[in-house]
């Protein structure tokens, strides 16, 4: 068996390798690129409307929290982001943060920065197309995602229905496989190794009582997930800020110190752990990306699957929670974890090198423990149960609607199943062997939907263009909602019926 592993993990690792080479790290970062210049930066030049209309709104807006009700299959947008929150904020913000330090050294972070920065736009491209181009099924639920915009968005240009076809396929097989690694066994992997640690709790014995609790919520479907994760999300986030940021007014006094090392281990201006400059500098770059993407998922198409079932008409809507999604995730949860470990002293600042033998959570738990005592390593034990069970939920949703898609909605069931047991198989298997198999599926399942991105990025920009021409220039243009005439159709006219009903100033 341990020969199995072994040859698994060789085999793995080669992938992963060439998944997460150059050219992929190129293309990923090229496509943020790409859409940030298309809508003209609009991540800063309309950074007020966006964080109006997404968190503001929360606040404001009784439409952004609204339930559906019982019988309709939509969610609320705030609901659609926390269940993709749950999805995102998981070990990456924790862990993964922990790993880019160890292995790229504290430049890793400055690379994980610009991933996000470009990744905003990235996110914000997958979420317009996942609402232009979702459809109902058989039970009224909104299904969107990579799959419907590579089939039906890329396949509809002159020569390419096959190969739109083929990729949505691929992608959907992509998906589902990330499901078990992202979103199932790294997840419990570090839950079970954490509780282990911290207070003495058999692996098995986590794995039992986590893979009973998500049975009962995951196969209750969507509207159950959403309903648990907009109560734990808020609630996840809020309590690991508050200590995170404890740990930074406790330690301000370095602040200077850290974001000079962040800075000067990013282009190379000293070594990474005492080794070669030149390789210092790709080593941040390489560690600093993948983990970013681990951690906010931008590239990956995964969280447009639940973005796409939320409420909204408005593509550019849901795409600015998109931004948000990934400017929560990695500029705000992962700084304050690399603050934390950067600031404690487990790290020389002026080589980068990691004086501390611990290595993953555990790094990021005895940083915590400089300020909070045993009390810290603690705390991250509950914040790694708290974020990756959440995760577990959230993509338990995108695999399942790679499933549906390749086998329709009646198969869905035996997909939750095996997702359910395989919680029990993460909780005891090698962490390594976990780690390989998110990063080799997850740069698998990029490689389709940035496809899909860069072909229709000419359409995002359209439907971006219009949004700002109606809702910020004031102009009376007609609306870019859907490419299904029959749902443009029911979206003007219920935009038209909301007009109405508005009280006359």
């Amino acid at each position: 068996m341990q020969s199995f592993v072994s040859n698994v993990a060789n085999v793995n690792g080669a992938v992963n390798g060439f998944v997460w080479g150059l050219p992929m790290l190129v293309l990923l970062v090229g496509t943020g690129i790409l859409m940030t210049c298309l809508t003209k930066v609009f991540q800063i030049a309309h950074f007020k409307h966006w964080i109006k209309n997404t968190v503001g709104g929360i606040f404001k807006d009784k439409k952004v929290t609204a339930h559906t009700d019982k019988d309709d299959m939509q969610i609320s947008q705030f609901q659609s982001l926390c269940t993709a929150l749950a999805a995102t904020i998981g070990t990456g913000n924790i862990a993964g943060v922990a790993a880019a330090i160890v292995s790229g050294g504290p430049g890793a972070i400055f690379w994980m920065w610009i991933v996000a920065f470009f990744g905003m736009m990235t996110n914000f491209s997958e979420n317009v197309l996942g609402i232009y181009y979702r459809r109902r099924n058989e039970r009224d639920e909104w299904c969107g995602g990579a799959m419907y915009y590579l089939k039906d968005g890329l396949g509809s240009k002159p020569g390419c229905a096959q190969i739109g076809a083929l990729l949505a396929v691929m992608f959907s097989v992509f998906c589902v496989l990330a499901s078990f690694g992202i979103g199932n066994m790294s997840q419990v992997n570090s839950i079970a190794i954490n509780m282990n640690s911290a207070f003495g709790i058999p692996v098995v014995a986590t794995g039992i009582v986590l893979m009973v609790l998500a049975g009962l919520v995951i196969v209750g479907g969507l509207k159950r997930i959403a309903s648990v994760t907009e109560r734990l999300v808020p609630f996840m986030a809020i309590v690991y800020l508050i200590g995170a940021i404890a740990v930074l007014i406790f330690n301000i006094d370095k602040a200077g110190a850290v974001f000079a090392a962040i800075f000067k281990g990013a282009f190379g201006m000293r070594a990474v752990g005492g080794g070669i400059v030149g390789s210092g500098v790709a080593i941040a770059m390489q560690w600093g990306m993948k983990r970013g993407v681990f951690s906010n998922e931008a590239g990956l198409g995964s969280s447009v699957m639940v973005h796409s079932s939320s409420n909204v008409r408005e593509p550019v809507v849901q795409g600015m929670w998109g931004i948000f999604e990934v400017f929560a995730d990695t500029i705000i949860v992962c700084t304050l974890t690399a603050f934390a470990v950067l600031s404690s002293g487990l790290v020389n600042l002026e080589t980068g090198e990691v004086i501390s033998d611990q290595v993953s959570t555990a790094l990021v738990a005895e940083a915590f423990s400089t300020i909070f005592g045993k009390a810290g390593a603690a705390f991250i034990a509950i914040a790694i149960l708290f974020f990756a069970f959440s995760t577990v939920l959230g993509w338990s949703q995108y695999g399942s609607k790679g499933f549906e898609y390749l086998f329709g909605s009646k198969a869905v069931k035996v997909y939750q199943c095996l997702f359910v047991i395989f919680i029990l198989v993460g909780s005891t298997m090698n962490l390594a062997l976990a780690w390989d198999i998110s990063d080799t599926f997850n740069g698998l399942m990029a490689i389709p939907n940035l496809i899909g991105v860069l072909a229709l990025s000419g359409t995002v920009m359209k439907i971006t263009q219009n949004y700002v021409d109606r809702k910020i220039k004031g102009k009376d243009i007609q609306p870019m909602l859907s490419a299904i005439d029959e749902i443009q159709k029911i979206h003007e006219e219920e935009i038209l019926g909301d007009v109405a009903d508005m009280p006359a100033n």
